[in-house]
């Protein structure tokens, strides 16, 4: 069986915030109720308890709502943030609690692609300069002379002309500054990229052309991919395999195929209902989940799911005990308590 590139194992990302409470309540003269507020600490638990491996050569999608935790979870894998608890193995190796300095060596094999190709770029550097930082860091490149061929032919693997090495971020559309980004991660011949939500920022017609870009770059450069997105119908062309969050958790993880055929937890259930498809014989009914995603502040007991879980007749399980992510008969890996 091959060995997972990366293995995540009881990861948690919490942060803490000061909020105001209700600490009592009293009528005022004019009959109102005024409560007194007071400042407390609280926890956010943005990534809460996720187990998850990533196959050499795969692509991993990491799909749920705004706020689940997709991109908070990408940035811990790859060090940006500190994680609360849990382990992170890349390679094979411990870099959870790597220090700073130690990560140095981890860094040049994971890298990011990120979402707003406006702001991901140094507007007073050149696009040559921005490429040839990394390989200057990393001492790719020693001469000049090294830097330049190595940056054209970076710019030549994501489509773009040889004479954008001497131009800046401005004098690009949106889809070109996107390509730089995707150069920029190639610089340092990664292993593994985050892609965090890449195509959100583009128009629908360049968004395709991106996405057969990296498929492209996938196979020439050996890549793994973690494709953080909402867009549905993109994950399931580009995904060898798909992990659904809510609330901080990966409620069901399958391959691509088999989650969009047959998903199993009611969440994925709802979010994949609401995919457009031209195939009268695939669509699904619409469902529409009542009520708002609790907040990671105060997340309730048992299924976080369970107070908008269209399940009727609920077992009492799902209110009082925290679902496993556990193997059905199908093969999927589902976190719910009827799921079968």
């Amino acid at each position: 069986m091959t060995e997972p590139l990366l293995q995540i194992r009881g990861l948690e990302v919490h942060f803490p915030q000061a909020v105001a409470w209700p600490e009592q309540a009293h009528p005022s003269p004019a009959g109102r109720v005024r409560r007194a507020l007071t400042r407390r600490r609280a926890t956010v638990r943005a990534v809460d308890g996720v187990d998850l491996d990533v196959l050499p050569g795969e692509t991993l999608g990491l799909v749920g709502e705004s706020g689940c935790g997709k991109s908070t979870l990408g940035r811990t894998i790859l060090r940006l943030l500190d994680p609360t608890a849990g382990t992170i193995l890349f390679e094979g190796v411990d870099i959870t609690r790597r220090p700073e300095k130690a990560l140095r060596p981890v860094r040049r094999r994971m890298q990011m692609i990120f979402q707003d190709p406006y702001a991901s770029l140094n507007p007073r550097m050149t696009v040559g300069a921005t490429l040839a930082e990394p390989l200057e860091i990393f001492g790719l490149a020693r001469t000049e002379a090294e830097r330049r061929e190595r940056v054209e032919a970076l710019l030549e693997k994501v489509g773009l002309r040889v004479d954008a090495i001497d131009r800046y971020p401005h004098e690009f559309s949106g889809g070109q500054r996107q390509r730089i980004g995707i150069a920029r991660a190639l610089a340092v011949e990664p292993r593994f990229i985050v892609c965090d939500e890449p195509l959100s920022a583009l128009d629908v017609s360049i968004q395709a052309q991106i996405v057969n870009l990296l498929a492209d770059l996938q196979l020439a450069e050996k890549l793994t991919y973690l494709f953080i997105s909402h867009d549905l119908k993109i994950v399931q062309h580009l995904c060898d395999r798909v992990a659904v969050m809510y609330l901080g958790k990966v409620v069901e993880l399958a391959p691509a195929a088999q989650l969009y055929a047959a998903p199993k937890h009611p969440y994925s259930q709802a979010l994949l209902s609401a995919v457009p498809t031209l195939d009268p014989a695939s669509r699904r009914k619409r469902i529409i989940l009542e009520g708002d995603v609790p907040s990671a502040l105060d997340p309730p007991a048992g299924c976080p799911f369970h107070p908008r879980c269209p399940v009727a007749d609920k077992p009492r399980a799902c209110f009082e005990e925290l679902p496993p992510l556990r193997r059905l008969d199908s093969g999927t890996l589902a976190a719910c308590h009827v799921a079968s």
